[in-house]
């Protein structure tokens, strides 16, 4: 007397052996994908023109692995279901599972063990991205509606002086650097928040109304970059790119001497609505004051 495997709902073990397989394939060919060696540039990372890569790049190759391996186990399962627990007749009525405490335990706790490991490896990288050496130039950038204006502070290039460009929306600016050279950076708005973001050197920071943040970095590749601002500011948002050129110490140094050939001389900062706030004017006096109505 014969059985009928569909009449009873089993599968002949050969069946169960192949549908076991699929997951532990799909795996293996997942595996080898990202194991295939790729670089940051493969998966559309910016070629890098700071230091900042050393530390950002592998965390951020962390990620795209971490992902692609939680995607290719949860696309896997997925699969998995679907073949396993198919119908195989009409009058089949699979058992009915109101719940399952270790698996609703797992996808809470596994979650925040995956964020949490995120979490540590970038605070991690950040703290050695600002553990940088002593800047040997300085650069102040103020970001406004809707362009950059950057200003070179004691060029020797310039005979010690503070030289600046300033940009529009129509003919955007160029910010020079020396390669192989620890900048600071301070930044200033003076009317909305923006954003400095130049993707090749892997960082990008507010830039806020009232507050002067600051970051530091080496430059490490000589070329040129797109730079632009990163934070919705206005109508003209779009606009407000600029260009990084990655140079040489004499082709620096001829750039600060063209700057004060032209008469770019001193620190540009700008009208600044941050600066005329209504009530911190002295009496009878137009010039700013501190909290405790002292002139400034």
């Amino acid at each position: 007397m014969s059985t009928d495997h569909r009449a009873s709902g089993r599968r002949p073990a050969a069946a169960r052996r192949r549908s076991r397989r699929l997951p532990r394939a799909l795996a293996a060919l997942a595996a080898a994908a990202v194991l295939a060696g790729c670089s940051g540039e493969d998966l559309a990372l910016p070629r890098s023109a700071s230091d900042n890569a050393d530390y950002y790049e592998p965390l951020w190759l962390g990620a795209w692995i971490a992902s692609g391996v939680v995607g290719v186990f949860v696309f896997g399962l997925m699969v998995w279901a679907v073949l396993r627990y198919r119908r195989r007749s009409d009058d089949e009525i699979p058992a009915q599972t109101r719940y399952n405490l270790p698996i609703e335990v797992l996808y809470t706790i596994a979650p925040v063990i995956i964020v949490a490991v995120f979490f540590f490896h970038t605070i991690e990288a950040g703290e050695e991205a600002d553990d940088s050496p002593e800047a040997s130039e300085q650069v102040l950038v103020v970001g406004q509606k809707w362009s950059w204006s950057f200003n070179y502070l004691e060029q020797d290039g310039a005979g010690g002086q503070n030289v600046y460009t300033v940009g529009t929306p129509a003919d955007r600016p160029t910010l020079y650097l020396p390669e192989d050279t620890t900048v600071e950076f301070e930044l200033r708005s003076q009317d909305v928040i923006h954003a400095f973001w130049v993707p090749a050197f892997y960082f990008k920071l507010d830039v806020v109304p009232g507050r002067e943040n600051t970051f530091t970095l080496t430059t490490t590749e000589p070329g040129t970059y797109e730079g632009r601002c990163s934070e919705l500011c206005g109508i003209y948002h779009s606009r407000m790119l600029f260009t990084v050129e990655v140079v040489d110490r004499a082709t620096f140094d001829d750039e600060m001497a063209a700057l004060e050939q032209a008469g770019n001389v001193g620190i540009v900062e700008g009208s600044s609505a941050t600066d005329d706030i209504a009530g911190v004017e002295s009496e009878g006096s137009g010039e700013p004051t501190t909290e405790d109505g002292a002139e400034q």
